[in-house]
């Protein structure tokens, strides 16, 4: 599986695409780009992730996160 860094795991969101870290330790977390629609009370697009919990939040990068060379696309 090909591993890239955070500005391809960026364009591969806007393209609809859903990315996660190989050295993240949760199972099924992972990154997807929302884009508010007319009924949202966001304004602009924001990259959320979904917890090992399921839940779905904003998400905010880490130093690690933005130097890191391990994202993968999600099936």
């Amino acid at each position: 599986m090909e591993t890239f860094g955070i500005g391809k795991a960026i364009k591969n969101m806007r393209n609809g695409a859903k990315v996660s870290r190989r050295g993240w330790n949760g199972p099924n977390q992972y990154l997807g780009l929302q884009r508010p629609d007319v009924n949202s009370k966001m304004s602009l697009p924001y990259i959320y992730i979904r917890t090992v919990h399921g839940d779905l939040i904003p998400w905010l990068a880490s130093q690690t996160d933005l130097l890191a060379e391990d994202w993968v696309l999600v099936e």
